[in-house]
């Protein structure tokens, strides 16, 4: 136990320096051009667009950045900006359902998923969530307050040199609150591995795999998009997909679950130094993954009989 806390501390400390010279650089420059003609040029410019879906112009910047790179940039972008707890909240479930699209999308495609339906169902989801949370949830107006971060309102900066010091301070604090959710997770994830947990809850998993409508053999894929996600968990996804022989239908089924909702604890987690409540975000992602899961199948197996029966005519 104490050699798999000290390989998953090295591993969060290691996660956390990977990530963070992404977060900082990131949140650095945002809080820069926070004090240019630029960013707000830049937010003018999309916020009709950001409107619609009850957001401010600034918030397309982390909408942008989480899409082409991770969650954990978009932090970083979120934590330099003055937003309400119902746009960060916002912000979360549309990245939840749609980040790191670049290498997420390319371990579904490399285990047969089509892309039209990778994209349909991640942005679909995200556009939908957004355009539903604006029509139902009239409170969230207050700014939000992120963590370890204290809100500046708006304080005056002036000079560069204080431009820069606003800066630094604020992606400094972001790499803080990073480090201080991923290390314990990758200390349990590493507990979880070596204790062999994963084999354990993929077999706890295949009674829900089968009410979802795949076979038993898709549990291992499930339970590692589930705990691991699809970017950290690329490799054993594949793999199970591989040794179990799962078919294209249950792989179909299951990235159309894992695309709604995977690594459940950690991009729930580390939304959490971010002022918002996390409880209904991880029942949003888990219930639109289901919901979502049992129309499709439902779909598959219609149009499976509706084959069945043409081909029982066509040979009559």
């Amino acid at each position: 136990m104490l050699a798999s806390m000290k390989k998953g501390f090295f591993v969060g400390l290691k996660t956390t320096w990977k990530f963070g010279k992404i977060i900082f650089p990131v949140t650095l420059i945002v809080s820069i051009l926070k004090h240019t003609p630029i960013l707000p040029w830049v937010i003018d410019l999309i916020a009709p667009l950001m409107g619609v879906l009850g957001l401010s112009g600034d918030a397309a910047i982390p909408l942008v950045i989480g899409n082409f790179l991770n969650l954990y940039a978009s932090i970083g972008a979120i934590l330099s900006l003055d937003l309400t707890v119902k746009e960060v909240f916002t912000i979360a479930i549309m990245l939840s359902f749609s980040h790191n699209m670049l290498i997420e999308t390319g371990v579904a495609l490399a285990v047969g998923v089509r892309l039209w339906l990778v994209l349909v169902v991640r942005f679909g989801l995200a556009l939908l969530s957004a355009f539903l949370i604006n029509l139902l949830w009239h409170g969230g107006n207050e700014l939000a307050v992120y963590g370890l971060v204290s809100v500046k309102g708006d304080a005056e900066v002036n000079g560069i040199g204080e431009v820069l010091l606003d800066g630094f301070q604020t992606a400094g604090m972001g790499i803080v609150q990073l480090a201080l959710i991923v290390i314990p997770l990758m200390v349990v994830i590493q507990i979880f591995k070596d204790l062999k947990w994963l084999d354990v809850f993929s077999k706890w998993f295949a009674p829900v795999t089968r009410s979802l409508g795949m076979k038993e053999n898709t549990s291992t894929t499930l339970a590692a998009g589930l705990l691991l996600g699809l970017a950290y968990g690329a490799g054993v996804v594949v793999q199970a997909v591989k040794e179990d022989g799962v078919s294209k239908k249950d792989i179909t089924l299951a990235f159309v679950f894992l695309m709604a909702c995977h690594a459940v604890i950690e991009d729930t987690l580390i939304f959490i130094p971010l002022g918002i409540p996390v409880l209904p975000l991880l029942l949003i992602r888990l219930g639109s993954a289901i919901i979502l899961t049992l129309v499709v199948s439902t779909i598959w197996k219609r149009l499976e009989l509706a084959k069945g029966k043409e081909a029982v005519v066509y040979e009559q």
